[in-house]
């Protein structure tokens, strides 16, 4: 059956790894760029003609496997084309089985002279091999060697010679010494030519490369290396709103002096409460983090400072606190601003006197507990309006440190997303490595209401649906909310409330389901029940 054929040149060089945004570069640029990229163009069909008139396959390999063959290649391997030819013998035709003349065992994977190449011997081997097309066993010349591009190694090129006709000459047919001498003339114009056809595709290749990492680098975001100075375990930054609460959890870290810190939801004070426990002389002993809104106000106490057996119904057995727990360690009090009224009495006992009772106990427990509490409530207010003790809060204050939202510190989003490409890469097992300028862009004008915690959701969506090196962000911010005028401004805890009461109201006062109150919160219905009571929400 003939063989089916495909047009090879498109094969060689492809066309389409030219790309030009007309839009990011300017006239003069691309004036420059056209006639270089149709210099490139002609060099590419002179190089095809020159390729595919030679008797000899050509390939051309990258770490990624084949990527340019001519017509006497295809034929060799009896396929019709590029794809026809992976698909048959593999990405680098490693199934393209070659045998060492004398034992006829067949060459391994790391003999092979385009895998050797690719590690940048330049080759000259003699092998065995069954011709595709023909089914004959022919003798083949492997001559290979690497591509460079600024020294480094970005490719190989082969040349396949069939040399069957030398190794068959018997020694009546040597007698023909003017006729091998004219053959002999002729391998070295082919030799020749091969070679200049192999310089010529190289030039062509190394300026193809530098084309498009000029083009592509146009619209890349450029990372700068992070100065670690200021890279806290995860708490990344070098603007200098951060560059103050480091030197802030760098004085405070070695003492036991209590921390309070403050900040908007997703501004890392999680993360900067285990910098300051990891920086301290109790980083040996537990870091005991307590939710103070994740609990039901029920179990609050029993869950800070624990209970004897029988203490309540269903107190089945002594349970430990987490200040026992704590003990000679750290415990982190998250959310403090929303701890209920009746136990802060009880926690101001335990900073004070460093005691307290089990639940259902009348003996006092001794505990050394240093105490970092975080909040993103603005404690004056809290006051103000009767929810929090003024003495605990001094006692809370003793070393504030107040975490900027990031669109106060707007510089250090380039060095979050890359630190989250990485990160992300590694979860996913994903190979992203750029962003474009006009994603950065995006990224740096958004008002990030969510902060860091928004930031990282934003990147981990977009890194699993980028299919490629260059994260693609599918988000589509919304415009920031404008200000309301200074007599229209109300307190962040009245907004809280207003909204928790409208959906309630929408939801009829249902709590609990999926249509439920709680559910459209995105909070445990306890956890709700407690905010009413707090608040003073009731149905009218």
């Amino acid at each position: 059956m003939p063989m089916r054929t495909e047009s090879y040149e498109n094969q060689l060089i492809s066309g389409d790894e030219i790309g030009i945004r007309r839009d990011s570069i300017k006239i003069k640029k691309r004036t420059t760029f056209a006639a270089h990229v149709s210099t490139l163009l002609l060099k590419r069909t002179e190089m095809n003609a020159i390729l595919n008139t030679t008797p000899n396959a050509v390939f051309i390999l990258t770490r990624d496997g084949i990527t340019r063959c001519n017509r006497a290649a295809v034929r060799m391997l009896g396929v019709a084309s590029l794809n026809e030819l992976r698909n048959k013998y593999g990405r680098k035709g490693e199934g393209f089985l070659l045998r060492w003349p004398k034992n006829l065992l067949p060459l391994r994977e790391d003999e092979r002279p385009l895998t050797r190449a690719l590690k940048g011997e330049s080759v000259t081997e003699v092998v065995l091999a069954i011709h595709a097309e023909t089914g004959e066993e022919i003798t083949l010349r492997i001559t290979a060697a690497p591509i460079l591009a600024k020294g480094r190694i970005i490719g190989a090129v082969g040349i396949h010679s069939d040399i069957t006709w030398g190794e068959q000459l018997s020694s009546n047919q040597a007698a023909a010494f003017t006729k091998q001498a004219g053959a002999d003339h002729l391998l070295s114009q082919e030799q020749a030519l091969r070679r200049q056809a192999e310089n010529d595709l190289h030039r062509a290749k190394v300026e193809l490369q530098a084309l498009k990492d000029r083009i592509r680098s146009a619209d890349i975001y450029p990372f700068h290396e992070t100065n670690h100075t200021y890279h806290f375990g995860e708490v990344i930054g070098q603007s200098r709103c951060l560059e103050n609460v480091f030197f802030r959890v760098e004085a405070v870290a070695p003492q036991d002096s209590t921390v309070l810190l403050l900040g908007e939801t997703g501004t890392g004070k999680g993360l900067v409460a285990r910098a300051i426990h990891n920086r301290s002389l109790r980083k040996h002993r537990p870091l005991v983090v307590v939710n103070c809104t994740a609990l039901p106000a029920s179990l609050i106490e029993s869950e800070l400072f624990g209970r004897e057996k029988g203490a309540f119904t269903g107190a089945s057995a002594q349970q430990l606190g987490r200040f026992e727990m704590a003990d000679k360690g750290t415990i982190l009090l998250d959310e403090i601003g929303d701890l209920p009224f009746e136990l802060q009495s009880k926690l101001l006992q335990v900073i004070q006197e460093g005691e307290f009772s089990r639940l259902g106990s009348s003996r006092t427990v001794k505990v050394d507990v240093r105490i970092i509490a975080a909040t993103n409530r603005d404690l004056y207010e809290e006051i103000r309006l009767g929810r929090f003790r003024e003495d605990l809060f001094y006692r809370l204050n003793i070393f504030p440190i107040t975490l900027p939202p990031l669109r106060d510190r707007k510089e250090d989003i380039p060095l979050l997303v890359e630190y989250f490409l990485e990160k992300f890469n590694r979860k996913l097992g994903k190979s992203l490595r750029h962003v474009t300028n006009e994603t950065m862009g995006r990224l740096m004008a958004h008002a990030w209401p969510g902060n860091v915690r928004e930031l990282e959701s934003v990147i981990e969506r977009a890194a699993i649906i980028s299919p490629g090196a260059t994260l693609q962000v599918l988000d589509h911010f919304e415009t920031a909310v404008p200000v309301r005028a200074a007599d229209e401004a109300k307190p962040l805890i009245d907004l809280e409330r207003d909204y928790i009461s409208e959906v309630l109201n929408r939801t009829n006062w249902r709590i609990e389901g999926d249509k439920g109150a709680a559910h459209i919160l995105g909070i445990n219905p306890s956890t709700l029940r407690g905010r009413m009571r707090k608040e003073g929400i009731r149905r009218p």
